[in-house]
């Protein structure tokens, strides 16, 4: 008896100890923020004393995201790996302030693939290879993949698009595979969208229910619902909601808009989320620190001084809309440096093919306190890119170039300053007779066999900072690691007649020997990064570079 009592306790202790998984679902329309929610559902379980990592699972056939246009889909992120993934994985390390690794992202495509190279090589031993259930098998064990690695505690896993859609059903399948498997470690939690139509002036619940029981149809039953709508829920809702879609109501969250994403996990507090998603685990609440968090918040919407900042890019038009997400974790960044200085960022775009189209809107680039020209391809509006730079370092306006921004400062540089009215980058003009900026060798053999997905260079690379220079007193250190994405250089041909002529190169990558950081000294603040110092910069840590960005911007 007193052996079957321990073993019975044992068997109790491991249920308890055992990884939970949070499935984060979407319903009603794509676009409501259920990557936000599930950061900071991540965040609140994380300040509670829990080790949580997020999972973000794409339904498109695409292997990554890298070849795919950001004005459709978003910004292109990137991981320490190198891996090309949805914009979510950077709210997901802003929120967690933690770098994830390529295991926590999955698409259908690269779930197939995997099943198929499997298949290929005899890894199922000669059975017949199935949708069901060899498909969700594989996105199980990526999810166990992914808690094993980073040694989670609490697992969250956010299924792109919405119930009832073809794409994610497998990702439901498989979601509802481990809840039978082990129905106290898995939970549900639908977000959806309740509307508040005009001529009606009231909020419909109609559509979450519908949510619902489509859910239902897939075999699962949320335990949550976070209701998204314009504003908070009231109790007659969320009492329709309990009784229509089987939920308890103190587990349907209110979700209303909010002026900043930072402040959701305050939102998600005022209705006891994080305590009581805890409790439906069967885990301990523990204390709570959001102190540093709140402070955030509280000093980020407090009426500043304001910097005009303009963002000078491409890929933002869609139809009659503007699409910021195409540079989000530029803009996230911009946020986090102003919210260190006590200052508000008034951001603009500024389309740099209408530069081309007209000079006279030039000049207005002196109303800026401040320019950014991001990261892009291609030779679409390059050359109104072009016009602005040389308005900027004439005019003295602080100015940051980010990847291709910075190639562009260089280029524009050697053009109007060094003499070589012919100066270009291979990638728009492979002919040009000074190729300032120019593809590697190893780069050019992929293009030329036309393997252009996840091949540029990728992810995490070494940058050893000079001494005596601005980037350096930014950094304050000697040697740091930054995101890259881009296949193009800067040619080192012609690197000593750059520096003759007054631009000075802080920064170098010492294994390849690749120039990473243009500065220029005469200048408030002139700086380009060959990297992407916004995929690293964080709510509580701004980046270096866009600190001295901001700050140069506000001494103008």
């Amino acid at each position: 008896m007193s052996k079957e009592r321990n073993k019975r306790r044992q068997t109790r202790r491991s249920k308890t100890n055992s990884p939970k998984y949070i499935f984060v679902v979407g319903g009603v329309m794509s676009g409501l923020g259920k990557g936000i929610a599930t950061s900071s559902l991540g965040l609140l379980l994380q300040q509670r004393g829990y080790t949580v990592t997020i999972i973000k699972i794409d339904p498109y056939v695409n292997v990554d995201a890298g070849t795919m246009n950001p004005v459709e889909h978003g910004e292109v992120f990137v991981l320490d790996s190198g891996l090309e993934c949805d914009q979510d994985m950077g709210n997901y390390e802003r929120f967690l302030n933690q770098s994830l690794p390529s295991i926590n992202y999955m698409t259908t495509g690269m779930v197939y693939q995997t099943v198929i190279e499997r298949e290929r090589q005899m890894g199922y031993k000669g059975q017949c290879v199935q949708v069901v259930p060899d498909i969700p098998n594989e996105v199980i064990g990526r999810i166990k993949r992914a808690q094993s690695e980073n040694e989670a505690r609490i697992t969250l896993i956010e299924v792109g698009g919405t119930v009832g859609e073809y794409e994610n059903l497998l990702y439901l399948e498989a979601a509802r595979m481990m809840r039978l498997e082990a129905p106290t470690d898995t939970m549900i939690m639908l977000t959806s969208y309740l509307p508040v139509p005009s001529m009606l002036g009231e909020m419909k619940t109609k559509p979450t229910q519908h949510a619902s029981r489509t859910l239902n149809g897939s075999g699962l039953q949320a335990d949550f619902i976070i209701g998204r709508s314009e504003k908070p829920l009231d109790e007659v809702r969320k009492s329709k909601l309990a009784t229509l879609c089987n939920v308890q109501p103190d587990r349907v969250v209110s979700a209303p808009d909010s002026s900043s994403i930072y402040e959701v996990p305050l939102i998600f507090e005022e209705d006891k989320l994080s305590e009581r998603v805890l409790n439906a685990l069967s885990l301990s609440s523990g204390s709570q620190d959001l102190a540093a968090w709140k402070r955030y918040v509280t000093n980020s919407k407090k009426d500043k001084q304001q910097v005009r900042l303009g963002i000078v890019g491409k890929y933002f038009n869609s139809g009659d809309y503007t699409v910021g997400d195409s540079y989000i974790s530029v803009i996230e960044a911009i946020k986090h440096a102003c919210a260190r200085h006590n200052v508000t960022p008034q951001i603009e775009w500024l389309n740099s093919e209408e530069f081309e189209e007209e000079d006279a809107t030039l000049m207005d680039l002196q109303m800026y306190d401040g320019i950014i020209v991001p990261g892009g391809f291609g030779s679409r509006g390059i050359e109104g890119k072009l016009k602005a730079i040389q308005i900027i370092r004439e005019q003295k306006i602080p100015y940051l170039g980010l990847c291709y921004g910075m190639q562009l400062g260089i280029i524009e540089f050697a053009r109007h300053v060094v003499g070589m009215a012919n100066a270009h980058t291979t990638e728009v003009n492979p002919r040009t007779s000074d190729p300032v900026i120019d593809v590697m060798p190893e780069q050019e053999q992929i293009v030329k066999k036309g393997q252009l997905g996840g091949t540029m260079r990728l992810g995490a690379y070494s940058c050893d900072i000079a001494s005596r220079t601005l980037t350096r007193r930014l950094y304050q250190q000697a040697h740091v690691s930054e995101r890259h994405r881009h296949r193009y250089e800067v040619n080192n041909a012609y690197r000593t007649q750059l520096e003759e002529a007054g631009l000075v190169f802080p920064g170098h990558n010492p294994d390849w020997d690749l120039l990473e950081i243009v500065e220029i000294p005469d200048h408030p603040f002139f700086i380009g990064t060959q990297f992407h110092p916004e995929f690293l910069s964080r709510p509580l840590k701004p980046h270096p570079i866009f600190k001295g960005f901001v700050r140069a911007a506000m001494n103008r």
